[in-house]
């Protein structure tokens, strides 16, 4: 048991490494070798633990994809929210991961414009890594039609509607290089008490 801990502690590492040279050269130009230099390893060992730079950038994503789930399932669990309080915790909850994971949103960003140079638009693919948050977003707001917290509204033009702070955030913290979402956190919670009854 204390091998895998060591491992998947080994691992969470070596992404912590392989981010910072992911931001110094840009994805396209980072190599397997210069990211088992910056982890004081050979090639051979980083090969132990990931096949390729994908690979890891990878397991960045889905990292970040499963601490939001599992945040988001816990907040959509809590019985004593209701569904208002529960859309406007889980997007201000989003708010802070994506803060805290700014290094990461600029590499996806970097590794997108790069994909939409050589293989067209990146959408599908930012699409497949979305949905069971947008998934999760619509039940939310089909709960609180249920219960009559929020209006009778279509549910798809309400998830892209609080999807987009979510997009509205990333493009702030990337491109604008804002230091904290403060604002758009209060406009989470606005758009929320819009679609309130």
């Amino acid at each position: 048991m204390a091998i895998v801990v060591e491992h998947e502690k080994r691992r969470i590492e070596i992404l912590e490494k392989a981010l910072t040279v992911f931001m110094d050269d840009g994805y396209e130009d980072a190599t397997f070798q210069r990211i088992a230099d910056r982890c004081g390893i050979t090639r051979t060992t980083l090969y132990i633990y990931f096949k390729n730079k994908k690979d890891i950038f990878n397991f960045s994503i889905k990292q970040l994809m499963n601490k939001a789930e599992q945040g988001i399932q816990k907040i959509s669990s809590d019985k004593s929210l209701n569904s208002v309080e529960k859309i406007t915790k889980v997007l201000l909850y989003i708010l802070e991961l994506l803060e805290q994971n700014r290094r990461l949103l600029y590499v996806i960003l970097d590794y997108l414009l790069h994909y939409m140079k050589s293989e067209g638009s990146p959408e599908a693919q930012v699409r497949r890594r979305t949905v069971r948050l947008r998934h999760i977003i619509s039940s939310m707001v089909i709960d609180g039609i249920k219960t009559g917290e929020l209006k009778k509204v279509n549910v798809k033009a309400a998830n892209i509607f609080l999807f987009s702070i979510i997009e509205t955030a990333i493009f702030h913290l990337v491109v604008l290089k804002r230091k904290n979402l403060g604002e758009l956190g209060d406009m989470a919670a606005f758009a929320v008490k819009l679609l309130a009854v």
